[in-house]
């Protein structure tokens, strides 16, 4: 064990160990008198607790408090190591030990939590609708028809060098790695349970892209270090192996894993929805005659003839291109060459949003993706608006990092000689714990984590009990395909269904509004 590992694992224990459940309530009623004595060197502001009151469609009103602030991190000496932004929202008049609690992380690594909160299931929504996104759009959101607010109280949660959150000193790096992310994440769950007298609360896991990774390492890291068990996680458009996710261009599962994706882009350009049926033929093709032909190699002229017929057909690409690429079309070449002829170039993260290409003659593409780069200036400016004057919390001395490429580049991956991947983990927690549900969620035209990877790895586990406890769906839309209204609220009823489920099952029953 590195000196790293045991001062991250130390500091986790300050944080997360306590005593028997019989002391339990006695401990948080002292957490919170001691929250009032913060360690020194502290740089972000005091807590900001806001009331707030929101009507939405159909009449529905909710009253809920937010809370915007951070949570130190301290080591056995009590000097302080890094401070986390967390952003919490709960609904008033609540029973503490019925209510759900989520905790929300996004992925990158080096990913702010803006996107699930101010795009998909918290009270307020950045419109990032349509087919293009303009980085001087107006950043004001509106009511979120959408939140997760009624069935669940929601705490987002930034790690170490993303929104606010920092490290103190100069070693931040040994924060930017898979375990003591994973150890830190569940420290900082522990913390805010503690001191909010949640601890009897139902509790679940939301988390996005790498955040999805982060959820099975979460949930074991709570249940068995620090004693604390999840009823649920939410993982959306997650990666749960990274060898499936970036093979070798000689290894023809990568293509495979890519060709829905590549399809479904291929039907919404000729005006079609994806949809469950339509997709099953072409994962039928995938797995087999497409899979057969890969497999026989470019030299075969007769399977390149069928791979180049069948896949041009499917994703409308020129032929002679596909033939070029022995039918293993490249993500990078279907966001250039799909409408090449209009000068647009397409999204990674959705092939259904486009921008210009701002140099079309040149042999390579050179172009900042329609998503992920163009709604960085209107989130981050609306994230930091609505924190400053809707929350009250002013960070006037920070710069807020929604994406922050210094952590990403500075990841720690562990090292070994097999990708990374959390399947053993989802294995382990849905064996140990006969209640826990798991939805995983993906979206149609994702060329970053193209949903037939997981589906492909989700087909290989077993049942644990009942088929149930463990699903996929898959709506229209990227990687963020709650951008899209319909598929943000298919995604709400789904999870509203998982929670139902994952509370009848722990004892409670139904608890959320809507199931009364």
């Amino acid at each position: 064990m590195t000196r790293i590992t045991t001062r991250i694992l130390a500091l986790a224990a300050v944080l997360c160990l306590g005593p028997a459940p019989a002391v339990l309530a006695q401990q948080a009623r002292q957490d919170n008198r001691q929250e009032a004595r913060q360690p020194e060197g502290r740089r972000l502001p005091p807590d900001a607790t806001t009331q707030h009151s929101l009507t939405l469609s159909g009449g529905r009103t909710l009253s809920f408090t937010a809370t915007a602030g951070s949570l130190p991190l301290v080591d056995e000496s009590g000097k302080l190591q890094a401070e986390i932004a967390v952003t919490a929202f709960t609904l008033a008049g609540k029973d503490a030990t019925t209510r759900p609690v989520t905790f929300a992380v996004n992925g990158g690594p080096g990913a702010s939590s803006a996107y699930l909160n101010l795009a998909a299931v918290g009270p307020w929504r950045l419109p990032l609708d349509g087919t293009s996104i303009s980085p001087s759009m107006a950043p004001v959101p509106v009511p979120n028809d959408e939140t997760w607010l009624d069935f669940t109280d929601l705490v987002f949660i930034d790690p170490v060098g993303t929104g606010y959150s920092r490290a103190t000193g100069d070693d931040a790096k040994r924060y930017y790695g898979v375990e003591s992310d994973a150890s830190v994440l569940s420290a900082v769950i522990a913390r805010w349970l503690r001191t909010n007298d949640r601890l009897a609360s139902p509790k679940f896991f939301l988390g996005e892209s790498y955040g999805g990774f982060r959820g099975p390492l979460v949930a074991r890291k709570l249940q068995d270090d620090v004693g604390v068990g999840l009823s649920g996680l939410v993982l959306l458009s997650p990666v749960l192996d990274f060898g499936y996710l970036q093979p070798p261009r000689h290894n023809p599962l990568g293509a495979v894993t890519r060709l829905p994706s590549l399809a479904a882009a291929g039907l919404e350009r000729r005006g079609e929805t994806p949809g469950p049926a339509r997709m099953r033929e072409i994962e039928t093709y995938a797995t087999g005659p497409y899979l057969s032909d890969l497999l026989r190699g470019p030299t075969d002229s007769a399977a390149l003839d069928r791979l180049t017929e069948r896949v041009a057909s499917l994703t409308g690409l020129d032929p002679a291109l596909v033939r070029r690429q022995a039918g293993r079309v490249s993500g990078a070449s279907y966001q250039r060459e799909a409408d090449r002829d209009a000068g647009r170039v397409a999204s990674a993260y959705d092939t259904g949003v486009t921008g210009w290409d701002p140099d079309p003659s040149a042999a390579f593409g050179r172009f900042q993706d329609p998503i992920l780069t163009a709604m960085q200036a209107p989130l981050t400016s609306a994230m930091i608006d609505l924190t400053a004057r809707t929350l009250n919390w002013r960070v006037p001395n920070l710069r807020y990092e929604l994406l922050s490429n210094a952590v990403n580049g500075a990841w720690n991956w562990g090292g070994g000689r097999s990708a990374p991947e959390v399947v053993g983990e989802l294995r382990q927690a849905l064996a140990l714990d006969g209640n826990l549900r798991v939805l995983v969620a993906h979206g149609y035209t994702d060329l970053v984590t193209p949903y037939f990877a997981s589906k492909l790895i989700l087909d290989q586990m077993p049942s644990y009990g009942t088929p149930a406890r463990l699903a996929l769906s898959v709506y229209p839309g990227g990687h963020m395909f709650y951008f899209r209204q319909a598929s943000r609220a298919a995604l709400r009823g789904d999870a509203l269904r998982l929670y139902e489920t994952a509370l009848a099952a722990r004892g409670s029953g139904p608890r959320t509004d809507e199931a009364r």
